[in-house]
């Protein structure tokens, strides 16, 4: 039987200060998973200086997170109605790495994991696993204290989104308006894995590539590009703009963007996609690494 509000309520603060316990800071969720706390700042005037709590006032959503209990309870009772709690990414002492492998858009993020996984030699260690209501999985990991990982979407690979600095993760016990938020079984008692050097590589934001894009001498798009090319036309539908972004940005990255882009556009012309989309998605891609 699914728990009354109140009781849900009861139990997210008891998840949350349980969280606190191990050093993981938290606040408060309502049923949409966003923070339960209305910002006092919704009511200033276009252009203020954001405030990050410095007011003093609760409601700067990650901002407030705390480990105190006191803090904690204070917080929850200003958000009778919440029924989740969220867990700040990116704080000390974990410098919690949050995973998170969708499947709502339709793609294997655990199968790119993987795939991830072989090309660049690293291997996910036994860490803690939370299940989401989708039937996707978050995977907790740990950051070095001086290294601060962006928080993205699809930027590794396909549905699979990072939680990183100024991010949270739902907290296991979590009851949203499409389930409960659970831990796997079997990772209960662990902790918070380190993060395989390799794959931190991939998490962090490239160097600022100079602006005008230089290729190696071998690389030649109509090779290096056909990868990207075949990953373009193989998207089903509600895959076909993240994988068209991905694509653009992994060109962009290496240097072949600009001799892939009439390639790309027609290959996401080829999967449905109108010109105006995938011009657009190819420019986002361009100006998130440097060339827009």
């Amino acid at each position: 039987m699914a728990p009354t509000d109140r009781q849900a309520r009861t139990l997210a603060l008891a998840h949350a200060l349980s969280a606190a316990e191990r050093g993981l800071a938290v606040i408060p969720l309502s049923r949409t998973k966003l923070p339960a706390l209305r910002s006092p700042h919704h009511d200033d005037p276009a252009g203020s200086p954001p405030c990050h709590g410095e007011c003093g006032r609760l409601g700067h959503g990650v901002y407030d997170a705390s480990t105190d209990p006191g803090r904690i309870r204070d917080l929850f009772a200003a958000a009778p109605w919440a029924t989740g709690y969220g867990i700040a990414c990116g704080l000390p002492p974990h410098h919690l790495i949050g995973i998170d492998l969708d499947t709502k858009t339709g793609t294997d993020s655990s199968a790119a994991l993987r795939e991830l996984a072989l090309r660049h030699l690293f291997t996910i260690p036994p860490t803690v696993v939370v299940l989401t209501p989708s039937g996707g999985r978050h995977l907790w990991l740990t950051g070095p204290p001086d290294t601060a990982v962006p928080n993205s979407a699809s930027r590794l690979a396909p549905g699979i989104d990072v939680r990183g600095a100024g991010g949270y993760l739902v907290g296991p016990g979590s009851r949203t308006a499409h389930g409960e938020y659970t831990v796997a079984p079997g990772s209960a008692h662990l902790t918070p894995a380190p993060c395989p050097p390799a794959l931190l590589r991939l998490l962090l934001p490239p160097p600022r590539p100079d602006r005008t894009p230089r290729r190696p001498a071998d690389a030649d798009p109509d090779t290096h590009g056909q990868g990207l090319i075949q990953f373009v036309l193989s998207a089903h539908e509600g895959q076909r703009n993240t994988r068209l972004f991905w694509a653009a940005c992994r060109a962009y990255e290496n240097g072949i963007g600009p001799a892939l882009l009439h390639p790309l556009l027609d290959a996401a012309l080829d999967t449905g996609l109108t010109e105006r989309e995938a011009r657009a998605t190819i420019a986002s891609a361009a100006r998130l690494t440097g060339f827009g």
